[in-house]
């Protein structure tokens, strides 16, 4: 049913209402030429005589609401697609929406559905574009009271593998989130960073707190008591530096001169420290566990006590000559001495090398008896 105001016009075809046909039949009727239709309009099974239209100027009113744009070129190089404006399902139970379908494809490619919150979707006189807000102030501008995010979700539908990543920030960080596994967060920032945090060069040089990296990874620190790099909890392999020819890692303190200390593990095999400007190695380590230094090695640790000076105390048991001929007859080493067997496994240097100064102290001790013997002895010759 139609209800329809006259217009009132200077020319062309003056409209007067409605065609109103009883039963279940409605008359359908073509106007022509250009036509005006002064007041509102309502179109619908269910519109009334006195629609009350408030400041609505054209109404769709019935049960099962459809625009439909039908285009009807036929030329094949003009477009002819229809489109059809949707408002909620026809269905029992179905969704309350308002969609914008593409109907010659027959998918809604917009949908907007009923309680969405205000300001859901703005675009403003710039074309900057605010979710949840109608003051965007970038090109896309997202505001919520917890967590503003985005979703990256690849469904399969093209034959790869799903993943879902979350882009999102807060008051406690700006985080990536892999939604798929767990919701692991791989990378965060928290509020309050300072600039250059993180910055990748043009060459692909990692600057971190720096914006002008010299190296492929540039830390560099404000005073020499900061760390700049820590690996805790470290096993096998935490750092790995690898090259085709020979791998070196150069230390230079600027604070103490342009000295340059380097940790070098060559092709051969062969792990070397040196400095620099000495133009030698100070320490050489080859493959099959030769240690070569080249000056004087100091160690704090000695053994407990660190000397052997108790071998001279006065209440020192040494061992008799005919005790310690028994001992090596059986045992085939000296007492407190490490035996053939103990010396295949790791040994402690310093340990050692007490037990044998202990055993020279001790060679002291009974060169002096046998000293004192033979001193007494050339006396009873002396004396017959």
């Amino acid at each position: 049913m139609k209800y329809i105001k006259q217009k009132r016009g200077q020319s062309g075809l003056i409209l007067i209402a409605a065609v109103l046909f009883t039963g279940s039949v409605h008359a359908a009727t073509i106007h022509t030429g250009n036509n005006s239709h002064d007041g509102s309009l309502c179109v619908g099974f269910d519109c009334i005589a006195n629609e009350n239209f408030g400041f609505d100027t054209l109404r769709l009113k019935e049960n099962n609401l459809r625009l439909h744009f039908d285009d009807t070129s036929s030329t094949s190089s003009f477009p002819n697609n229809d489109w059809r404006l949707i408002a909620n399902d026809s269905t029992n139970g179905g969704a309350n929406r308002f969609s914008i379908q593409d109907a010659t494809a027959g998918r809604a490619v917009f949908t907007v559905t009923a309680g969405a919150r205000t300001n859901a979707l703005f675009v403003d006189s710039q074309g900057d574009v605010g979710l949840g807000t109608n003051t965007p102030a970038l090109d896309i501008d997202i505001k919520t009271g917890d967590s503003p995010g985005v979703r990256l979700q690849q469904d399969g539908s093209s034959g790869f593998t799903p993943q879902t990543w979350d882009v999102s920030g807060n008051e406690t960080n700006f985080f990536i989130r892999d939604a798929s596994n767990g919701s692991q967060l791989p990378f965060r920032i928290k509020p309050g960073a300072d600039s250059n945090s993180i910055f990748i060069a043009a060459d692909n040089d990692v600057g971190i707190g720096t914006s002008a990296p010299v190296s492929r990874l540039h830390v560099p620190v404000g005073t020499i008591t900061t760390e700049a790099l820590t690996v805790t909890d470290a096993i096998i392999g935490d750092i790995e530096i690898r090259d085709v020819d020979q791998t070196k890692i150069a230390m230079e303190n600027n604070a103490f001169g342009t000295e340059k200390w380097q940790i070098i593990y060559d092709d051969g095999g062969e792990f070397r420290l040196s400095r620099e400007s000495s133009g030698g190695v100070e320490m050489r380590l080859t493959s099959s566990g030769d240690l070569t230094v080249r000056g004087e090695v100091f160690s704090s640790t000695c053994g407990t006590p660190c000397a052997p000076d108790y071998v001279f105390a006065d209440d020192y048991e040494l061992m008799p000559l005919e005790s310690l001929a028994d001992f090596i007859e059986q045992e085939n080493h000296l007492p407190n001495v490490p035996s053939a067997e103990e010396l295949t496994g790791p040994i402690s240097i310093n340990k050692l090398q007490m037990s044998l100064l202990e055993k020279i102290e001790e060679l002291t001790l009974y060169t002096l008896q046998q000293q004192e013997r033979i001193e007494r002895l050339e006396q009873l010759l002396e004396e017959k």
